[in-house]
């Protein structure tokens, strides 16, 4: 680990907080009339029926990226030609051509974090053109997101008039002959309306919304090092899955295992070398996903070998040698990071230090990085002698985690921030760093549109008290630190 990440050790009075001391999502918060819209929840429905059964019948053939974009060799055909001119007259009305200014400038930037050739910020785009149904999703998530904004800034939708919905019924119409049809094109298209779905959902409901995606993914044999833009609607997927293993505190893993995520036939233990050998920050980013999504699935394991005797395997002996391997992996993940996800500046200010980045990649990523080591450092194996200095910390992870959401604006990885904000959270001890993450968590919703505020009461069952009944914080009390906000 570089010099200015071990500048405070450990300090041997620290808690050790276990996985089942942590809370579990909280159902008190309030959802939006969108969600309980009944041609929304029949819609969504439908979808997901089709995307399984889409699935379940699939030939066994991987998919191939020239599919997903016909007509690059040869002159538009006519089908193409007619599907320009709809799309072209879906642009025209009302407030769509906002829509796609907006998907374009805030939506395909989050769904990007990961991948530097802005597969949804331009490839996706350009395939609308010839693709309704795509058209109809970028534009049915984008005024989605503008919708979520406008309530949380105190406008909220007239009831029963939500544009998305109708963009997205029509979305799903459009997709539909494709999914019959078995055409590999619907993937994007299904993880795009996905991440709608799960714009606003409930917490104990994004499995739900990530399973349709995850069987085609399998049928079509789509993973983490399929080149390409079906490679880039992989790992956003994928950053998903890990947020739904995340909620669900230590009982699950992600729905696609793992080794999934790897190219069929790859040895698990050669992972390490597969995403070193594809030498990009984007690559490397993705490999912490991965390596917190093999925290969670460890977890899970043992959780579920101890507390339900499920016969996996996950014995003592067999726990210990995982986490060892993986806790080396994650050493050597933050060791051996490219120049590009190194920090750019850290001040180690109090209560949290200003860690600033350069690449949208390196913000989450090495988040994820301290978000796998709280999970690991939680589970311990007793025969395990304890880690030395500020990494075997867990509430230096902890104040890292907000100290990076604190000083990067970018909202993607806002967005993707709030079950790492969440484990965080709960090992913070002061009544001024929890006044900070709680209103970082609001800001994070009215900035980006996605529901976050419901992980604040989860916060406040961990800490024993609502932090908004206490008369004792002023306004300002709220507001993180100016010198933290201009980073």
């Amino acid at each position: 680990m570089h010099d200015e990440e071990r500048q405070h050790a450990a300090t041997p009075t620290e808690r050790r907080f276990s996985l089942d001391e942590f809370s579990t999502p909280s159902t008190s918060w309030q959802l939006d009339d969108f969600v309980f819209e009944p041609g929304y929840v029949e819609s969504r429905e439908a979808l997901r029926y089709l995307m399984l059964s889409t699935a379940q019948t699939a030939p066994p053939s991987p998919a191939h990226e020239s599919s997903l974009m016909p007509g690059l060799d040869s002159h538009e055909s006519e089908d193409q030609s007619s599907a320009r001119h709809q799309s072209s007259h879906l642009l025209s009305q009302g407030r769509r051509i906002e829509y796609l200014k907006n998907y374009i400038s805030e939506v395909a930037p989050w769904l990007d974090m990961f991948d530097s050739s802005h597969a949804f910020g331009l490839q996706v785009p350009l395939l609308a053109q010839t693709s309704p149904a795509l058209l109809c999703a970028i534009l049915a998530i984008s005024a989605r997101q503008i919708e979520r904004k406008e309530a949380s800034e105190g406008n909220p939708t007239p009831q029963n008039n939500f544009d998305s919905l109708e963009l997205y019924q029509e979305a799903i119409r459009l997709l539909t002959p494709l999914l019959q049809a078995h055409d590999q094109a619907v993937i994007p298209i299904c993880v795009i309306l996905c991440c709608l779905e799960m714009m606003s959902a409930s917490a104990r409901d994004w499995r739900r919304h990530l399973e349709g995606c995850a069987a085609l993914f399998d049928a079509f044999e789509v993973h983490g090092f399929c080149g390409g833009l079906l490679q880039a609607v992989f790992w956003c997927h994928a950053r998903m899955d890990l947020c739904g293993a995340l909620i669900s505190d230590g009982t699950q893993s992600t729905i696609i295992p793992p080794a999934a995520w790897l190219p069929p036939g790859t040895d698990n233990l050669s992972a390490r070398q597969l995403f070193n050998t594809v030498k990009s920050p984007d690559m490397h980013a993705n490999y912490a996903v991965y390596l917190c999504a093999k925290a969670c699935e460890l977890v899970s394991d043992r959780t579920q070998h101890d507390e339900l005797g499920v016969p996996n395997g996950c014995t003592a002996e067999s726990f210990l040698s995982r986490w060892n391997d993986l806790w080396g992996d994650l050493q050597a993940w933050i060791d051996h990071r490219p120049s590009e996800l190194l920090p750019m500046h850290t001040i180690e200010s109090r209560p949290f230090p200003q860690i600033l980045y350069l690449h949208w990649a390196a913000i989450s990523s090495n988040q994820l990085y301290h978000t796998a080591c709280i999970l690991m450092l939680s589970s311990m194996p007793r025969q395990r002698d304890a880690i030395p200095g500020v990494t075997g910390s867990c509430v230096w992870h902890a104040k890292r985690i907000c100290g990076i959401s604190l000083t990067n604006p970018h909202q993607g990885c806002l967005n993707n921030a709030i079950q790492p904000l969440w484990l965080a959270g709960r090992l913070l001890s002061h009544e001024s760093e929890h006044a900070i993450v709680v209103n970082l968590i609001r800001d994070i919703e009215s900035t980006t549109g996605w529901g976050t505020s419901w992980r604040i009461p989860d916060l406040e069952a961990a800490w024993g008290y609502s932090i908004r009944k206490r008369s004792s914080f002023k306004h300002t009390d709220l507001d993180p630190p100016q010198s933290a906000q201009s980073g």
